[in-house]
């Protein structure tokens, strides 16, 4: 499942990285529009006459970036914050989860729309917009992590050798929620993107950036989906669907990992080697 993830991605992220190369136009060059795939033109134009193929090619660049930045926001704040909610517990605990069940509860995609439409629409707007309300999820799930290994011999060892709670915290715990918290990054980044293509499609993306999305838009404000050019909608909705899927494989496979777990207990030297890794007698 993972090999499989990582594949459909490393496609991907090599058409990003190689775009220049890899197009056969300049994606802002003007042209004959409307064209159906043929020679020079392998998936034709759209209503401006700009080649659809290189669109796709350049569109990975924007998509991937607006899916791996958001998520990274996300995934940091929710880590952070899921990490000193399950240590501390008590009050900062009440609060912290409180506020994430707040966003939780909070529908996305409108608001998403909302701050779109209040701020200019560019690309960091909308990473940070995707940012602000994707860490809840992520903050519950390290949480529930943290509470689990609090409680472990090393911990509490940690805890009678004088460690101090944010050295316990990002030397001992941190490091045992890694698989946890990289699963959880690799969900955000397909649900950033699916949320960067809605927010696009409805023509609140970054109009000066190409991207599988404002394709989309283009395809459907411009006839390209009432005249059945199936050449400009359909690519940009398959690598949407095949990006999505390659995180998601890679994210299951990170929550379901072949064999029995494995917890990163403390070195020896109190401040020396920080984990070692080992087998969870458990």
């Amino acid at each position: 499942m993972a090999l499989a993830g990582f594949l459909i991605l490393l496609v991907f992220l090599i058409m990003a990285l190689l775009a220049p190369y890899l197009s056969p136009h300049d994606p802002w060059e003007l042209g004959v529009p409307y064209l159906p795939p043929g020679k020079g033109h392998p998936l034709g134009t759209n209503d401006i006459g700009q080649d659809l193929l290189s669109e796709l090619i350049y569109g990975a660049r924007v998509s991937l970036f607006i899916g791996f930045f958001a998520a990274l926001l996300a995934t940091v704040v929710g880590t952070a914050l899921g990490l000193l909610a399950g240590y501390l517990r008590g009050a900062v605990e009440e609060l912290l989860m409180r506020l994430a069940d707040v966003f939780l509860l909070i529908p996305t995609l409108p608001l998403v729309i909302v701050l779109i439409a209040y701020l200019k629409p560019s690309l960091w707007n909308l990473i940070i917009t995707i940012a602000l309300l994707g860490w809840a999820g992520t903050a519950r799930v390290v949480r529930s992590r943290v509470l689990q290994i609090r409680e472990m011999p090393f911990v509490t060892s940690a805890r009678a050798l004088g460690g101090g709670s944010f050295y316990i915290m990002f030397c001992h715990i941190l490091p045992n929620t890694a698989e946890v918290v990289l699963a959880k990054a690799s969900l955000a980044v397909a649900g950033a993107m699916l949320t960067e293509a809605g927010i696009s499609f409805l023509g609140l993306g970054d109009p000066t950036q190409k991207s599988w999305g404002m394709m989309l838009h283009y395809a459907f404000t411009h006839g390209g989906i009432v005249n059945g050019y199936w050449w400009w909608y359909l690519p940009p909705v398959l690598c949407i669907s095949l990006a999505v899927l390659g995180f998601v494989l890679l994210g299951y496979a990170g929550i379901n990992p072949r064999g029995s777990g494995q917890i990163l207990l403390g070195g020896g030297d109190f401040f020396g080697s920080c984990a070692e890794r080992t087998r969870d007698p458990g």
